[in-house]
C-alpha cells in the first residue's frame, strides 16, 4: 500500500511558528489536513499566520507562549486540550541565537538565554505533550548540522543544538514503549531573519553554499516535507533518526 503521509484529523503543536521554518512546518502541516496549534512569544505575529492558514481552507489556532517557561507551556497545552480534546503531534522549533562571534567570548547572560530557549524550550513542552497524549505521538525537533560539525562562531548555540540530538535519542528509547516516536532534523543554511547574519554576508554564505554539493542555502518550506513524513504514519517505523536536510554540506 502507499505510504500515508497525510494529517487528518491530527493536532498538531508548532513552536517558533510565526515564520521560518516553524511557520513552513506549521502551513504544511495544515495543508495535509492537520489542525495547527501556532505558538511563538508574540500573538500579532501568530495571528497573522493563522489567518493566512484559515483563508486556505485550514485550521490554526494561534497561542503564545515562552517556551522557556514551564507555567506558560503548561497552560499552552491546558489550552489545547480544552480545544480539541487530543494532541497527536509537537514541533520543537522555536530556538535564539543572541550571540555571534568566538566561543570564549560569550557572557553569561547570553548564554542562559541560549539555554534556556534552546534546551527548556524542547524539554518543557516535550514533557507537557507526552502527558497529554491519549494515543501514539510523533515528536519533531529541529536540530542543525551545527550538531555535527564544528561551527566557529556560533559554538553555543551549537552545542544546544547538539544536546537537541542527544535528548531526541534518549526520548526516543525511553518513549518507544508508549508509542511515542522521537526524530530530529538537522536542517543547514536557510533563508530566515534567524540565519539572516550569514545569508546576507558573501564571505559566511559561500562558507557554505561553495561546499554544498547543490550549490545554494534552502527556504524553510524545503525543510517542512521532512517534518511532514516524521509526523505522519509514513514513518511509522522511524524514531531516534536525525534526518539532515543540507544539501549535501554534511557529506563533502
Amino acid at each position: 500500500m502507499p505510504a500515508d503521509f497525510s494529517l487528518t484529523d491530527r493536532v498538531i503543536v508548532v513552536t517558533g511558528a510565526s515564520r521560518g521554518i516553524g511557520e513552513a512546518i506549521a502551513r504544511a502541516a495544515a495543508a495535509a489536513g492537520a489542525a495547527v496549534v501556532l505558538t511563538s512569544r508574540k500573538q500579532d505575529a501568530l495571528d497573522e499566520v493563522a489567518e493566512s492558514i484559515r483563508a486556505e481552507g485550514g485550521t490554526a489556532l494561534p497561542i503564545a507562549a515562552h517556551v522557556g517557561k514551564p507555567e506558560e507551556v503548561a497552560a499552552l497545552f491546558g489550552r489545547v486540550i480544552d480545544e480539541f480534546g487530543v494532541v497527536h503531534g509537537l514541533v520543537n522549533n522555536a530556538a535564539t541565537n543572541v550571540y555571534f562571534g568566538p566561543m570564549l567570548g560569550i557572557d553569561d547572560a547570553a548564554w542562559d538565554k541560549i539555554f534556556e530557549v534552546n534546551l527548556k524550550g524542547y524539554f518543557y513542552p516535550t514533557r507537557e505533550f507526552v502527558g497529554a497524549l491519549k494515543g501514539p505521538g510523533s515528536i519533531v525537533n529541529t536540530a542543525s548540522v551545527n550538531a555535527l560539525r564544528a561551527s566557529p562562531l556560533q559554538g553555543v548555540y551549537s552545542m544546544t543544538k547538539a544536546a537537541v540530538v542527544s535528548m531526541t535519542q534518549t526520548l526516543a528509547a525511553e518513549l518507544g514503549g508508549a508509542g511515542v516516536r522521537v526524530n530530529a532534523i538537522a536542517p543547514g543554511l536557510v533563508e530566515t531573519r534567524f540565519a539572516a547574519t550569514l545569508v546576507d554576508d558573501p564571505e559566511l554564505r559561500g562558507r557554505f553554499v561553495d561546499r554544498a554539493p547543490l550549490g545554494r542555502h534552502a527556504q524553510p518550506d524545503e525543510i517542512a516535507g521532512a517534518a511532514i513524513y516524521l509526523l505522519s504514519d509514513a514513518s511509522s517505523y522511524v524514531t531516534g533518526q536525525v534526518i539532515v536536510v543540507d544539501g549535501g554540506w554534511t557529506a563533502t
